[in-house]
């Protein structure tokens, strides 16, 4: 049975989408069938892996059952790689989600026969703890968080533990922290070195070792709809991802 991951953060702009994009090309390199679910109606995951968010069904019509799961997953340009895609309508799911019944439960109930086809899911949510969160976390056994090494990096982080701990307690007994990651880190900074210190201290069992530095090429790579191992197998970036992917297998 496949494990799923939940890339989470409602925080913007902190990299849970080049985080799931690249861990699950590198997973997919490692020899392991992957699957990402791009639960976020921006669809970043979708055009990052070079796929149209035109093309239906996606996650939406999954969550609204008028398509099986399986029927609506796609292959990518990358071998063992593919997508459960975000289209336009998914943003309409936010509104309608909680007006159904037993609404945080539906990407669990739909992704579980999945289980069967993928040694990992990842999960790549929105910036926000909505209801389409709330689905992927129910979902997941694992969570990831990405964390950027700015000023504000720890704003939010307690109020994420706390709805962690929530759906925890009240709807998934089996979902835990894989880990905190570093993320859009330059070393070069004091300001960079001081909010890695901080995490680390604040969070010292949670923060993987790896950490991500900021590259251009991890910048690059989804302009051209490919992950950053196919873009630029040597740069740090996709160093950094390959590590990760060691340590995350590693964690179980």
């Amino acid at each position: 049975m496949g494990t799923i991951y939940a890339i989470a953060n409602q925080k913007g702009g902190v990299g849970k989408t080049t985080t799931a994009v690249n861990v699950a090309a590198c997973i997919a390199a490692a020899g392991y069938e992957t699957l990402v679910v791009d639960v976020d109606p921006q669809g970043n995951a979708t055009v990052g892996l070079g796929v149209s968010r035109e093309n239906t069904p996606g996650v939406y019509d999954v969550l609204a059952g008028d398509i099986d799961a399986r029927d609506a997953v796609r292959p990518t340009g990358v071998e063992r790689l593919s997508i459960l895609v975000s289209t336009p309508d998914l943003a309409g799911a936010t509104m309608e989600l909680p007006r159904l019944a037993g609404s945080e439960t539906r990407l669990r109930e739909a992704l579980e026969p999945l289980r069967e086809d993928y040694a990992f899911i990842l999960l790549d949510c929105p910036p926000s703890l909505g209801p389409l969160t709330v689905n992927a976390l129910v979902a997941a056994e694992r969570v990831i968080v990405p964390v950027q090494t700015e000023y504000f990096a720890l704003e939010g982080l307690a109020g994420l533990l706390d709805t962690l701990a929530a759906i925890q307690r009240d709807l998934n007994p089996r979902l835990t922290v894989a880990g905190m990651l570093l993320t859009m880190h330059d070393a070069r900074t004091k300001l960079a070195q001081d909010v890695e210190r901080e995490v680390r201290s604040h969070f010292p069992a949670l923060v993987f070792d790896t950490v991500i530095p900021r590259n251009v090429r991890l910048g690059e790579a989804p302009s051209y709809g490919i992950p950053v191992i196919h873009h630029d197998p040597h740069c740090a970036g996709s160093e950094a991802y390959f590590e990760l992917a060691k340590e995350v297998a590693a964690r179980g």
